[in-house]
């Protein structure tokens, strides 16, 4: 019996060349591309049964030109680019990856945050240039250090990511406080004025779009700093940009942001105190094996007729 046609539209980021995609092969005729772009995704999916994407959007005008298709896999946990309404319609089954990422993100809300304490980056730089062999001192720093011990903790958001930088701030001895969909706008509103430290756990939902903009960020404190690990767009980013040239707050740190790659000319590049790292909180060795070895059990589950995972 022959294999079924699975393609993957966009492998390159979960498998740059260090993990193996024979185990998926072992399951599918794979035809496996690094990139797609939109208007190829028709060519490239025509006869595929099974596709797998990332971050390549598959609309309802694209899956109806894709008659073969019965399953769509995505190489993550949002799954936002898929029309899923539309795939539900056509008994198309969609899957995702829901926990590999949850310990590699929390990680990298804390490098992001003992970066805008501590400045090790910064430091680390100075030195290499040669200032500490130069200095008439034992020791220097061009910033205040901050120790977070006895600092709130706010998150937004209380799931898988949410909990884990929760018990990571506790052993750090950080006070910690969520703000939920079910604690409302009074809740959300207490953690933003009451926080040291705001950290964006949410999904992207048309209720979420741009819940931190211009309004919400005149309620954090000039000291507090904001990480978002979570959907660029939650953040409204010019105001986000006015608000740390205004001193509103003390510095933001993003993984995200609404539009990736990110334009030239964004105006976060030049905000006061904005550290931005280009989507990689996921990306960890670990994470991505683990995310590779879902997904493959994700297309085994449904080519042996109980498929797991699904979110439509």
């Amino acid at each position: 019996m022959s294999l079924p046609s699975l393609v993957v539209l966009d492998g390159y980021t979960l498998n740059p060349g260090d993990l193996s995609w024979a185990p998926l092969e072992a399951l599918a005729a794979c035809t496996i591309h690094d990139r797609t772009p939109t208007e190829e995704i028709v060519t490239r999916g025509a006869k595929a049964e099974l596709l797998l994407t990332n971050k390549t959007p598959l609309s309802a005008a694209t899956l109806a030109q894709l008659p073969a298709l019965r399953y769509i896999g995505v190489l993550a946990t949002g799954y936002n680019i898929i029309d899923v309404a539309a795939a539900r319609a056509r008994g198309v089954t969609v899957c995702n990856v829901p926990t590999y990422g949850t310990r590699s993100v929390a990680q990298h809300v804390f490098a992001l945050l003992l970066e805008l304490t501590q400045h090790v980056g910064l430091h680390a730089a100075t030195v290499r240039e040669g200032r500490w062999a130069r200095s008439a001192d034992f020791s220097y720093w061009d910033t205040p250090l901050i120790e977070l011990e006895g600092l709130t903790l706010g998150l937004i958001g209380a799931g898988r990511i949410g909990q884990t930088v929760a018990d990571l701030g506790r052993a750090f001895g950080m006070r910690v406080q969520f703000a939920t969909r079910a604690g409302g706008a009074a809740e959300l509103a207490h953690v933003l004025r009451t926080s040291d430290v705001v950290s964006l756990h949410c999904p992207l939902t048309d209720a979420t779009r741009n819940l931190i903009n211009a309004d919400s960020l005149r309620l954090l404190k000039p000291g507090a700093f904001l990480i978002n690990t979570s959907r660029g767009p939650l953040i409204d980013e010019p105001a986000l940009a006015a608000a740390l040239n205004a001193g509103q707050l003390a510095g933001a740190a993003l993984d995200v942001l609404a539009t990736e790659p990110p334009p030239a000319a964004h105006p976060l590049y030049t905000a006061r105190n904005c550290l931005i790292t280009p989507h990689l909180a996921w990306a960890t060795t670990a994470a991505r094996t683990r995310l590779m070895h879902v997904a493959t059990e994700n297309v085994r589950a449904f080519l042996t007729g109980a498929p797991v995972n699904v979110v439509n």
